[in-house]
């Protein structure tokens, strides 16, 4: 090795180290107070071992960590110990114990936590399946707004499952979680417009809802709305819409529906002039590029 070759490698062999140092460093204040048995500090320190901040990341001392949180009643920290026997990270893993877990979470009012032991109940890990229980979980994260409980409550009342079959309360609960973004209760919602129940039946409604979702990627969404726009319902008819929304569901889905949705798009096709259909295939290519990444 010259002399340039040694210099590089012991200026990178600094870094590494320094880096190493910086890395296995926790406050020693926050530490002590840990091991004096604060919760507070229990919990900050199970957060570093599971990001990694200040520590090598280190699962099996994260869930160490929150335990002797949890244990204290800390509410944080028994949600992400239930996170961890349910992915089984750093612990063993044990639906049962991510359940338990979650329910002294759930129970001291932690909406994320009502939710995933909603989840549970509603497929039966860990405790019974009992949509009437998953349903009264699903309801009190529902009440803090959480829109993945007010999405799935709403299946519960579309399919009538642990409640009784309700599509207004379904459409209801749907439109809450579907104003907070979540691509799934859009389309739920835009199919209940579309099939005009617990809702009147309006296609315009049910095409807004569908494009809201479909910009999010989902492509049932996107090949409803092609279906749409190749139909003029709810919107005008436009081939050129309708075929960019049905190749992006082509290149989505998979199997079958795939083919239902090549299918769908070659008959649009057949609409275009070759300038308008280089164009939108331009178009639909840019959109699969920046969503693919």
């Amino acid at each position: 090795m010259n002399r340039k070759s040694l210099f590089v490698f012991l200026v990178l062999l600094a870094g590494f180290l320094s880096a190493s140092a910086q890395i296995t460093k926790l406050d020693p204040t926050l530490l002590g107070k840990a091991t004096a048995g604060d919760a507070q500090s229990q919990f900050l320190i199970g957060q570093a071992y599971a990001q990694g901040r200040g520590v090598a990341p280190d699962a099996v001392q994260a869930a160490a960590w929150f335990q002797k949180a949890a244990e204290q009643g800390h509410v944080q920290a028994q949600y992400e110990l239930g996170l961890a026997f349910l992915a089984g990270k750093g612990v063993a893993q044990d639906d049962a114990q991510a359940a338990a877990w979650f329910r002294r979470a759930a129970d001291q009012g932690l909406a994320a936590a009502q939710l995933h032991l909603g989840l549970l109940y509603d497929h039966g890990n860990g405790v019974p399946q009992d949509f009437s229980q998953a349903a009264g979980w699903y309801r009190k994260a529902a009440l803090q707004n959480s829109a993945d409980a007010q999405y799935n409550l709403g299946t519960l009342f579309e399919h009538g499952e642990g409640v009784p079959q309700d599509y207004t309360q379904a459409a209801d609960l749907y439109r809450r979680a579907a104003n907070q973004g979540l691509a799934s209760a859009q389309f739920n919602l835009a199919l209940l417009y579309d099939n005009g129940q617990g809702v009147d039946r309006d296609f315009a409604q049910a095409a807004q809802w569908y494009q809201k979702a479909a910009e999010q990627g989902l492509p049932r969404a996107q090949f409803n709305l092609g279906a749409m726009y190749a139909n003029g319902q709810g919107v005008p008819v436009n081939f050129v819409e309708a075929y960019y929304w049905l190749d992006l569901a082509a290149s989505t889905w998979s199997g079958g529906r795939q083919q239902q949705a090549l299918d769908a798009r070659n008959q649009v096709a057949a609409h275009l002039s070759p300038d308008d259909l280089a164009k939108v295939q331009d178009r639909a290519g840019k959109w699969l590029a920046a969503h693919q990444k």
